[in-house]
């Protein structure tokens, strides 16, 4: 049996256990962002007299949400585009790690002021949460380089994904009953609690793909390139979204910050930097989920 590897987080955590030498978070340039007065003063008092946005993260989800490995400070795309949000309103996006399950009650509570971990906003979620949109992700499947495999016939096959994402909780069981229902073997499903654990189980070859948003594929892949690739199209885009308290006043707000970076063209130049502005949106919603 292959030995069990610790995993640090984020680029190194992918290549943890592998051969591949791209340890280090790239250099990804910031975009300087500046204080607009007016959408600033929209904010309730004791939000803007804290002086920051208190925010739930789980990690890592390369290259949304992990760690650089070498200063240990929370990076990513979501990252620099939650501190160019934070920028607008004249505030410091204060990030708080949590396990994932635990974000939205957290915010429910008041213990976050918002969330923000790649979350898709689908109606189930927006029965406890308004969610502020800010990107469009699919799914997207990898496999090892020479053993391909069809999302779409993978019956019988390992995949892995990271606990309680909509690969895990939606699609591959799904996926898997419908299998059963042919008369053919189910889909292993094969969780784990950190996204670069399925990733590096993948590039060792203890399971036959990963499923996963993707942005967070494609990074995985390019951090990997020698090891795994594509396995078929992206499939059922939905928005991601930020989760704040069922009718705050901090969505509203949110979203008009958010669309003055959209509307700049800085939201673009953000994703760029991360080369994920395939998912880039024209207008933020609340409450955007599409099912």
């Amino acid at each position: 049996m292959r030995a069990v590897c610790v995993l640090a987080g984020g680029a190194l955590a992918l290549t943890a256990c592998t051969s591949n030498t791209e340890t280090n978070t790239p250099e990804v340039a910031k975009v300087d962002v500046a204080k607009v007065e007016a959408i600033a003063a929209k904010l309730y008092a004791d939000i803007k007299s804290s002086g920051k946005l208190v925010v739930g993260v789980n990690i890592p989800y390369a290259p949304n949400e992990f760690k650089d490995p070498n200063s240990g400070k929370i990076v990513g795309f979501d990252v620099d585009l939650m501190n160019a949000v934070a920028a607008v309103l004249g505030l410091t996006a204060d990030y708080k790690e949590s396990d994932f399950e635990k974000i939205i009650p957290a915010v429910e509570t008041g213990t976050y002021n918002l969330g923000m971990s790649s979350f898709t906003d689908n109606k189930e979620r927006e029965q406890t949460a308004d969610f502020v949109t800010y990107f469009n992700a699919g799914s997207q499947w990898a496999a090892q380089i020479g053993k391909p495999v069809n999302p779409d016939d993978a019956c019988g096959k390992k995949v892995a994904v990271q606990r309680t994402t909509v690969q895990d909780t939606d699609e591959i069981p799904d996926r898997s009953a419908k299998c059963v229902a042919a008369g053919k073997p189910e889909i292993t499903k094969v969780a784990y609690d950190e996204q670069s654990a399925a990733a590096t189980a993948l590039v060792n070859g203890q399971v036959d793909a990963m499923s996963a948003d993707s942005p967070v594929t494609a990074y995985a892949i390019k951090q990997n390139k020698d090891k795994i690739e594509a396995a078929g199209a992206i499939f059922d885009s939905a928005p991601y979204g930020w989760p704040v308290k069922k009718g705050s006043a901090l969505g509203p707000v949110l979203q008009e910050a958010l669309q003055s970076l959209i509307d700049s063209g800085q939201c673009k130049k953000i994703a760029e930097n991360w080369g994920v502005q395939e998912g880039v949106i024209t207008k933020s919603v609340i409450n955007g989920a599409q099912s």
